[in-house]
Formats: C-alpha cells, structure tokens, sequence
C-alpha cells in the first residue's frame, strides 16, 4: 500500500508541476496588442503545399535505436509513406556504432586480392526501420568507403559534443575521391539492385537518390570537376538497374553560386563522365539553406533574414535555367543554423518556442520566395532528429529528447492537419517578405497566418514571431473570415506555447531532472504532444465569421474547423 500511495504521490507530484506552467504564476505581462487577420474562405490560391514532409540527420544508425524508432514513427504517422528522410554516411567504412556527425554501415570492404565485398546488413536495417513505420529514404550516395578512398588514412574524425562550429579534425578519409571510380560506379550499382530486390522496383521509383553532401565545402576534399564525375557514375549506376528512378543533387552549403551552377550547367549541357553522352539526368535540384542566430545583450537573436536570403538567391539560380523553371526543388538541408551536434550559447532557441514559432513563420515564406521566382518547390528538409543516451534537452538541435517530443515537432503535426487548398490570408500584424529579407524581424513581431480549406472543413495556422528571445506582450488576435458561416461550429484550438504542448517547460518545472521518474517520463510524453488550448471566442457579424484569441509571443496557434 505505502509503494502504490509512493508511486500516485510521485505521478500527482509530476502533473501538478507541468500544471504550474498554465497557472499564472507568472509576472504579469504588458498589455497586449491587437492584429486583425482576414481569411477569405471563398479564395483559391491551389493546393497547399506540402513541403514540411523531408527530415534528416548526419547520423544514420540512431534509426535502428528505441527512441530513433519511436521518432520515426511519428514522423511517419504524419503523412504515411510521404514523409522522406536523409542520411549521411549510408555507405561509411564502419561497425554501425553511431557518434556525433557519424555512422557507419560497412557496405563496402575489399578482400585480400582487392575484390568488392558488400554487405547491406546495417543500411537494409536502416531502410527498414523507415519503411516499417510510414517514411521513405532519400537516399544519399556517400561517404566514401575506406577500401575505396583515394586517401583512406586517417579515416574517421573526432567530432566531439562540446564543438561550437561544423568543422572536423583528423580523419577525414570519407571524404575524399575513390581510387577507382569504376568500383564506385559498381558499388552504387551493387546498392540499388540490391533495394530492388529487397523492396521491389515501384517502392525504391518513390525514393530520392543524391550523391554526396554538400561538395563545395569540407565535406569533400576533391575538385569540383571530381564531384562531377563521382556524381555522374553514381546516377548512370542507379538508372541502370532502374531507368524511371528519380536522381538530383547537389546538395550544395550556403549560396555558393559558383559552385550550383556549374554543377547545372555539367548536367544540362556537359560531358557526362560516365556514359559519354550530353548531360546528366537531372529529376530534382537540391541545395541548402541555414540562418545565423547570434547573442545579443544575454539573449539569442536569431538569423532568418540569412536563411530566407539563402533560400531566395537558390531559387533565382535554379530560375536562370528555363529547363529547369518547372524541375522540383528540395532545400535538402532548411534550418535555422548550421550544425545540430554543436553546442553554444547562441544555440540557446533549440529546446523552447523559439524554436517552433521560426519554425512556423519561415516554411510560408520559402513557399512565398519560390512564388516569386516562379519555381516548383517540393520539399524544405528539416535537418533535425534525436540522440541516444544524452542528457534530457541537451541544447542539441533534435525534434526529441530521450524519446520525448519537443515544442518544434508540434508545428509538423499542425501542418499535417491542414489539407486542401490554400486561401488568402491578409494581416495588419505581418512582417513583409521585403522587410524580413532587408532586415529580419527585428522591431516589430511577426504575426501572420497561412490558410486551408477542404470542402466544409477549414484551418487556420496563425504564429507571433520575432527573431529576438525575449519576452513581449500578447497579440490580441482577431481573425475575419468571411463568407464562413459556421457560427455553431467552434474551432478545435491546437496551441504551442510556454504552457501548451511545450515538454521544456514542463520538464523545467519539474526541477530539470536528469533521472525522471517513470510517472514523470509519462507526463513528458504527454506534454509533448499536440496539446488544445481555451476554445476562442466566436461571433457572426453579418456573413462574417470573427474569432478571437490571444497568442503569447512565440507562441502557434491552429484553428480547425
């Protein structure tokens, strides 16, 4: 009897301290603030783009882990089997033991006359734990096996947790050019027969194939011409085995222009390496995109002027080509900075809203950017996943912590509701596209919606953003929606903030314990989810609907009808 009143006092101790986080304890915060947002319901802008659905990480073998399990199943129950995931290191010389900015696999090993040995046993367990639970690989061609570097030694780096930048050290025999680019040319071929065997020929046709990561900067110690042919090699090898697979590339880091189109221009009008003939089969255009956060005055100010900037110089590259005007394009890598496994106090956003509400605010702005160019974007990959056997919020950039999902997630599983058909959305508290490139958002909030419908049904995604982590009033909120009239139907009110959907702030609350108890860890699971808030206040003036809410600062709101 005393271990079971132990155990309830022990889990009624846990709700209780996430509760205090809703419960006003607070300073009371300055007077709020009004913005009006209008959505007009009979408006059709076309589908709703779903390009939130791309997720990845350096280290591969975390997939095949409890937790990279448990967070892979819930990236795939977003939208099952179209949710992608990439990978570094699919084809890396090692046991399978993950690290920091590493993973292995052993795919390729050479026996003592020099001939090819694969073995597919780790990255088939990879696969399969996507496939198993609703996600699909873009798969990356890289890195370079040890038996094949043309500089194997030394191999591996030292990456360690307490890294402030992107940089490695010592080994970096992955990232060079093979000895024999005919080996290469095998093994890819090797790979992607052996995916068609094992999961049949119109699966692996829904999949991405890349080559590299990245290979205008440290992760390859090559030419750019050498890339060229790597990656010429690699795509002959998989449209061999299969002619209707979808390839692309390059995956390039930062707004390196010079180096984006020349890789363009080798695949529409080169020599190819491999087979001779003109061009490079070119079926998705990839590059990367990162903002700068920074400290200012003890606070993190984050940087997605730089990101957005990024973003926009990409796809008016892309755009200089009229072969490729129509082309998708994934952002292989969409994130607020650049590096998930370093450590800094300008890195500080990761675990709370600031995190989420960026998040929510920068995905509508690169659909806006690629309008402006005129180009097809598919996809912004979000390069965050999670680490075994850390600390509980360890600062890294992951969407989990120890099998408990972040704030950051919660903005997926708004997006995942909505559905249908984009409408237009106008608000008096929106930072202009212009205005963030010129200047992020830097003096007043961000506060601004994206819209959907589907047939009777109806959502609306509303976040107050500012680049600047610090506090600020609420927005009081009044959302117009004309020619809605749904007055009976109160909206559902998904929410993410400080007391809503936010496992940080509950952990917080419990006195930041890095052993939970198991009443504990289930409270945190709870509070990771997608939480509702107070249902909005809801009148009809005429045949307009009006629906009224605060919303803290970086604070998401989603209204589903």
């Amino acid at each position: 009897m005393k271990t079971r009143l132990r155990r309830f006092a022990s889990g009624l101790s846990a709700v209780l301290a996430c509760i205090a986080s809703a419960s006003g304890a607070d300073p009371v915060p300055p007077a709020a603030f009004p913005v009006r947002i209008t959505v007009n319901a009979a408006g059709d802008l076309g589908p709703l783009p779903d390009v939130w659905r791309f997720f990845g990480a350096d280290e591969p073998n975390y997939a095949t882990m409890p937790h990279g399990k448990k967070l892979l199943g819930e990236l795939g129950a977003l939208r099952p089997k179209q949710v992608y995931f990439r990978a570094h290191n699919l084809l890396t010389t090692g046991d399978g033991t993950p690290a920091l900015k590493w993973g292995s696999t052993n795919a390729y090993t050479e026996d003592a006359e020099g001939r090819p040995v694969y073995d597919w046993t780790i990255v088939d367990g990879i696969f399969d734990a996507y496939l198993a639970r609703g996600v699909r690989p873009y798969a990356q061609i890289g890195f370079m096996p040890k038996a094949l570097s043309v500089k194997p030694e030394p191999y591996g780096h030292d990456f360690t947790k307490e890294q402030t930048s992107n940089k490695f050290h010592n080994g970096e025999g992955w990232a060079h050019p093979p000895k024999d680019f005919s080996k290469w040319e095998k093994l890819v071929e090797a790979w992607v027969r052996h995916c068609v065997e094992r999961y049949g020929a119109d699966e692996v046709n829904t999949w991405y194939w890349e080559t590299w990561n990245e290979p205008n900067i440290h992760y390859w110690r090559g030419t750019p011409e050498e890339f060229f042919r790597l990656h010429d090699h690699a795509i002959a090898a998989v449209r061999r085995v299969l002619p209707t697979a979808r390839v692309g590339g390059p995956d390039t880091a930062q707004d390196d222009g010079a180096f984006l189109d020349a890789f363009l221009d080798h695949c529409l009008h080169g020599t190819n390496f491999a087979t001779g003939e003109r061009g490079t089969p070119l079926d998705f255009v990839a590059f990367h995109a990162k903002g700068k956060p920074e400290t200012v005055d003890g606070h993190v100010r984050m940087g997605i002027r730089k990101h957005l900037v990024t973003v926009d110089a990409g796809f008016r590259r892309v755009a200089k080509h009229p072969e490729l005007r129509r082309v998708p394009i994934v952002i292989g890598e969409s994130d607020p900075e650049g590096c998930a496994a370093c450590q800094g106090p300008q890195l500080a956003y990761r675990n709370g809203t600031m995190y989420s509400s960026y998040t929510a605010a920068s995905f509508p702005r690169k659909l806006a950017l690629a309008e402006r160019a005129d180009v097809n974007l598919e996809g912004a990959l979000t390069w965050a996943f999670e680490f075994e056997n850390t600390p509980w919020f360890a600062g890294f950039r992951t969407l989990a912590t120890n099998g408990v999902d972040k704030p950051v997630l919660n903005v997926f599983r708004m997006w995942a509701r909505m559905a249908g058909r984009r409408l237009p959305v106008e608000s008096d508290g929106e930072a202009s596209l212009d205005a963030i490139l010129a200047g992020g958002v830097r003096d007043k909030p961000d506060v601004a919606a994206i819209a959907s419908r589907d047939g009777e049904r109806l959502w609306v995604m509303v976040w107050h953003y500012h680049d600047d982590d610090v506090p600020g009033p609420d927005a009081a909120v009044t959302l117009a929606i004309p020619g809605w009239g749904q007055p009976a139907a109160r909206p559902t009110h998904h929410r993410i903030d400080e007391a809503h959907s936010n496992s940080f702030t509950c952990w917080k609350r419990m006195g930041s314990p890095q052993e939970p108890t198991a009443e504990q860890v289930a409270e945190l699971e709870r509070r990771g989810g997608l939480e509702t808030a107070e249902p909005p206040e809801v009148r009809l003036d005429g045949d307009t609907l009006v629906v009224t809410f605060p919303l803290p600062r970086a604070g998401v709101s989603l209204l589903e009808w």
